[in-house]
């Protein structure tokens, strides 16, 4: 078990752990009044879920390769988020978070939400940008608040509000954490032993003086650790033609 999911399992949520500056999970804002009929596409271990009303019908669809290996996945359906085994129009909403970066194609994935949406449907998506590879290799692109702009127009989706997460500093310690805890997760035998305690102080002191950097500093929007999406259907939007489930 690598250095990361080691202090996940033992202080997840102390200054220990090299992704304590990202804090908890974001829900979305509006998924609690979410009505309909939801797809959940990166599902994972279905989390979201529990953040949704009890009347949904809840949809979840996860990548056999990375849902497998990475995530323990447990989805209604395993499929790919560019060939979306759904209906033109038989969704009310879709979830795609922290999912985007893994696809080949993320042009065509907004594609395929946008079809598969039903007039004045919603979609959630979030997606990292200040932050290392991670489940390689299966780690694609970045995106920058622009470039999501870009490609939910040219999917006919409406951008109906857009955040940045994470204060700039905050985004820089979280960097160092992690380049910190990677160094060390890279190493073998002795030495990595002999260098473990003093990442473990490094990773502590650099949460510690970011977090309070963060507190005291300006923030700056140029530098964030990612950015969330709610986007919108038209009414009048067009879709291509889908597979049936």
């Amino acid at each position: 078990m690598g250095l990361l999911h080691e202090c996940a399992r033992i202080l997840r949520r102390t200054p220990i752990h090299p992704q304590w500056l990202l804090g908890k999970r974001q829900v979305p804002q509006g998924l609690s009044t979410a009505k309909g009929v939801i797809l959940d596409i990166g599902a994972a271990d279905r989390w979201i879920a529990a953040h949704l009303p009890k009347a949904v019908n809840y949809i979840a669809l996860d990548y056999p390769a990375t849902g497998n290996e990475f995530y323990d996945a447990r989805p209604d359906i395993f499929a790919d988020a560019c060939t979306l085994p759904i209906a033109d129009q038989c969704v009310d909403g879709v979830v795609c978070l922290e999912v985007i970066e893994h696809v080949p194609d993320p042009a065509l994935a907004l594609k395929e939400i946008a079809r598969v949406l039903r007039p004045g449907g919603r979609a959630w998506i979030s997606m990292p940008f200040l932050y290392p590879l991670h489940n390689e290799p299966f780690d694609f692109q970045r995106f920058t608040e622009f470039g999501l702009r870009r490609d939910a127009a040219r999917a006919s989706l409406e951008v109906v509000s857009l955040h940045r997460s994470g204060h700039a500093i905050r985004a820089a310690g979280l960097v160092m954490c992690l380049a910190i805890a990677g160094g060390v997760d890279a190493k073998k035998g002795v030495l990595k032993i002999l260098l473990l305690p003093i990442a473990l102080l490094a990773i502590v002191l650099t949460n510690a003086v970011t977090w309070l950097m963060s507190q005291l500093w300006p923030d700056w929007k140029n530098i964030a650790t990612g950015h969330s999406l709610e986007l919108r259907k038209g009414a009048e939007s067009a879709t291509g033609d889908g597979s049936a489930t």
